[in-house]
């Protein structure tokens, strides 16, 4: 039974949220804040009475855009607890869930606010919060947000073979389907580095792990990657081609 604060500083749109909430049967209670002040009160005052105490807090349902503080600076400072409750982000704008994957938040509800898109995000903060003698799991670092259909998904980062550049955006790419991101290709290089992308081309990052073939033809390289052939730069040629050696032991 999760005990929930929503944060809007619209009131009608307070009210439906908490009408939502109160209507789902695993939310113990759930009350209003009409702005980041009011709520940083009531969430600091949460902390510090303990997970026990009546006035605990397991989830902060919290819109973006509000006069004085953003949600998202609400997150960031909630950050800082040691603490904190989880953080589901509801908004109209669809363009902040890189910075909601950043911060860590549960799940990124776009507004209006269907019954069944509440029900999913109250369902995957009942499963972090879980038993509460257990550690929660941190993976929203292991995932990146989408949009499908006005409706954010999280897709697991070791299910992308390769990003492909699109201008500003990213295409991703996954056995079952594509992706688009808004996040230039650079920064999901600088990102994903240590997790075993790499740059093979200015318009392709691949996972090292995901090349099936190296071929190289009249003096030109590629690799394959399931069935789709991705050109390697001059520039990346040999830097890849020593990434593959050292990683077969060559």
């Amino acid at each position: 039974m999760l005990r929930v604060l929503a944060v809007d500083d619209e009131e009608p749109a307070l009210e439906e949220l908490l009408y939502l909430l109160r209507a789902d049967p695993r939310i113990r209670s759930a009350e209003g804040a009409s702005g980041a002040t009011e709520a940083l009160r009531r969430i600091g005052g949460a902390v510090d009475a303990g997970p026990d105490d009546p006035a605990a807090l397991d989830v902060v349902f919290l819109d973006i855009h509000m006069a004085g503080l953003t949600g998202l600076d609400v997150a960031q400072l909630l950050a800082g607890f040691a603490e904190p409750p989880l953080i589901v982000f509801v908004t109209a704008h669809e363009g902040f869930a890189v910075q909601a994957f950043d911060l860590k938040a549960v799940d990124y509800v776009l507004k209006p606010v269907r019954r069944e898109r509440l029900a999913e995000a109250v369902r995957r903060v009942a499963e972090q919060v879980g038993d509460r003698g257990a550690p929660v799991p941190d993976t929203v670092g292991d995932q990146i947000p989408v949009e499908l259909g006005g409706v954010i998904r999280f897709v697991p980062i070791d299910d992308i073979a390769y990003a492909e550049a699109q201008g500003d955006y990213a295409r991703l790419h996954t056995a079952t389907g594509s992706h688009l991101v808004r996040v230039p290709l650079t920064t999901l290089e600088e990102r994903w580095r240590s997790r075993g992308f790499v740059r093979i081309h200015r318009s392709h990052l691949v996972a090292l792990a995901r090349i099936d073939e190296l071929r190289l033809d009249a003096g030109s390289m590629s690799v394959r990657i399931g069935t789709a052939e991705l050109a390697v730069s001059r520039r990346h040629s040999r830097a890849l081609r020593d990434l593959l050696m050292r990683r077969t032991g060559r």
